[in-house]
């Protein structure tokens, strides 16, 4: 008994082939390409995984958006200006405001760029643009 039918019978999955005898099966298996798991999926290449549904999109995109702005200048800005003016509730439908038309912004062109520009492009293009913006802050802060 080979090792492959060891494993075979040592689990406790059915046969695809019931009447087969073991050096059958083992046959068999040495000459397929795919793995079992694999092969129900059959010969479509794998897609990338992608949310199922809105609300997994929109659960996304708060956390990420949220985690980047926490701490940044929009919201340094917000916490001056509020503490300046003793508005907050006019500060804070201001800066929502922006915030909201800035974001929309991003989504019409986003919309506008994916239609014209491969992901994989627009990927590594916005991967070099933060790579440059990067620098040109490091080189801001240590030049002085």
């Amino acid at each position: 008994m080979t090792p492959s039918s060891e494993l075979l019978q040592s689990s406790n999955q059915p046969s695809d082939f019931p009447n087969e005898s073991s050096s059958e099966r083992s046959a068999n298996e040495t000459t397929e390409a795919t793995p079992p798991t694999l092969k129900s999926q059959g010969s479509k290449p794998m897609q990338p995984r992608q949310p199922k549904n809105a609300w997994a999109i929109f659960a996304s995109t708060f956390v990420t958006i949220f985690l980047a702005e926490i701490g940044d200048k929009t919201q340094l800005t917000t916490l001056l200006m509020t503490a300046e003016s003793h508005k907050p509730w006019v500060v804070f439908a201001g800066a929502g405001s922006a915030l909201v038309l800035t974001s929309l912004l991003g989504v019409l062109v986003g919309r506008w760029l994916a239609s014209r520009i491969q992901p994989k492009t627009l990927e590594r293009a916005a991967g070099i643009s933060l790579l440059v913006i990067s620098g040109l802050l490091f080189w801001e802060v240590f030049s002085h």
